[in-house]
């Protein structure tokens, strides 16, 4: 009962010299956490943290019990073990670093000197033209992956294609896709709305054995690309002529020539939503097929 009491009475006395600053500090410091729960979750890095646990109970117990040799080797371990922990784990920490940069709040302290309107005038005939492309597409079931670039750039994928920095046109996409030609296979990238480069090599999934077996190899590339950056990609399905949108690592599919341009049009176009806020119920396409 005392030392219940003295925690009461610790807990107390903590709590009459708490002030606002002191709130707004654990507050902040929670929602750290959180955060890094969140991205330990979604990763690889739980079943690491799990080890790391294991490894600091060892030391506890060796140390306790006076395992002098044990207590050394563990000891040494962790030493060493913040540098390791950078190493392990850098794929998570880039990627929670980008995600930071696509908030809102990222993109709105960075994103200066951009006119939207131009923006929007560029994209608005692409928009058109991918539309139109990817319903003869569709039509004939000919496969396409199609990456519109957005705040994160994606130089990395398009060294591994064939820059042609072209007007998009159905004919242009038609050609790139039919089936045998030497740019068919990858994915084109767009930027600006100009068709920047084809025949790209798009990255893998993080958690590629969670994804739907039904998927092939295209749905595979454009979300493990949606994953790594905040790139909206379209998919043409080869087996049946079924349109999706991957982004933020999720599939979502049985799009419409309007629901497809509602869709991209809300993606590139900062005012789009103030135009029509009701877009997404609209659209009712179906979620969670990507990571099933």
């Amino acid at each position: 009962m005392d030392v219940i009491k003295n925690w009461i009475n610790m807990i107390w006395s903590v709590m009459q010299t708490m002030t606002v600053l002191d709130i707004i500090d654990i507050l902040i410091l929670s929602y750290l956490v959180y955060l890094l729960i969140k991205l330990i979750r979604e990763t690889r890095a739980s079943q690491l943290i799990k080890g790391i646990i294991i490894v600091l109970v060892a030391y506890a117990v060796s140390v306790l019990v006076g395992l002098k040799s044990v207590s050394y080797i563990v000891k040494s371990i962790m030493d060493v073990g913040l540098l390791a922990i950078l190493i392990m784990f850098q794929p998570e920490i880039r990627r929670a670093l980008e995600k930071a940069g696509r908030t809102k709040v990222g993109l709105r302290l960075f994103n200066f000197g951009e006119n939207s309107d131009e923006k929007t005038t560029k994209w608005k005939k692409a928009i058109d033209e991918i539309c139109d492309a990817c319903m003869d597409l569709s039509a004939t079931k000919t496969g396409a992956l199609i990456v519109i670039e957005r705040q994160t750039r994606l130089g990395e994928q398009i060294e591994t294609g064939t820059i042609l920095k072209a007007r998009p046109s159905k004919e242009l996409f038609g050609n790139i896709f039919f089936k045998d030609t030497p740019l068919h296979d990858g994915a084109v990238i767009m930027r600006d709305g100009m068709i920047l480069a084809a025949a790209c090599f798009l990255p893998k999934p993080q958690k590629e054995e969670l994804i739907n077996k039904k998927l092939g190899s295209r749905h595979r590339a454009a979300i493990g690309m949606s994953e790594n950056s905040d790139a909206v990609i379209i998919i043409v399905s080869e087996e049946t002529g079924q349109i999706s949108v991957a982004e933020n690592g999720e599939l979502t599919r049985d799009y419409t020539k309007f629901m497809l341009n509602e869709r991209l049009h809300e993606a590139v176009d900062p005012k789009y939503q103030e135009v029509l806020p009701f877009a997404s119920k609209l659209r009712g396409r179906s979620k969670g097929e990507g990571k099933k």
